[in-house]
């Protein structure tokens, strides 16, 4: 379960949370724009993250912190941070060390790009 937080009272009463008090956050390549994931956030793991300049998730199926990289060593080194105008949702930029998905690709989004109807 998500801990109470020091993060900043000004930051935290512009977040719309969902049900779980969760933010989704979209993470980019600093440089290129790239996609890399979407991760979630409650109020303790934005504060870490703003705080330590580590891009720290709440992971909702192992219900626990969880920083880039601890394990895999495919650190995200966290360059901006930005609410969206509704307050649901962050922009991550960071600086990406080696692949950003779990199964070993760059991003999370490039094994099963779909196809649209013209």
């Amino acid at each position: 379960m998500p801990v109470p937080s020091e993060l900043d009272p000004k930051i935290a009463a512009r977040l719309k949370r969902d049900t779980a008090g969760l933010v989704a956050a979209v993470v980019q390549q600093q440089h290129t724009g790239e996609v890399l994931m979407v991760g979630w956030m409650d109020d303790e793991a934005l504060h870490r993250t703003l705080t330590t300049g580590r891009a720290t998730y709440w992971s909702r199926s192992r219900q626990e912190y969880w920083v880039k990289g601890d394990t895999s060593g495919h650190v995200q080194h966290v360059k901006s941070v930005a609410l969206d105008c509704d307050g649901d949702a962050l922009l991550v930029t960071v600086d990406q060390v080696g692949p950003a998905c779990h199964t070993g690709e760059h991003s999370s989004f490039d094994a099963d790009v779909l196809d649209v109807a013209p």
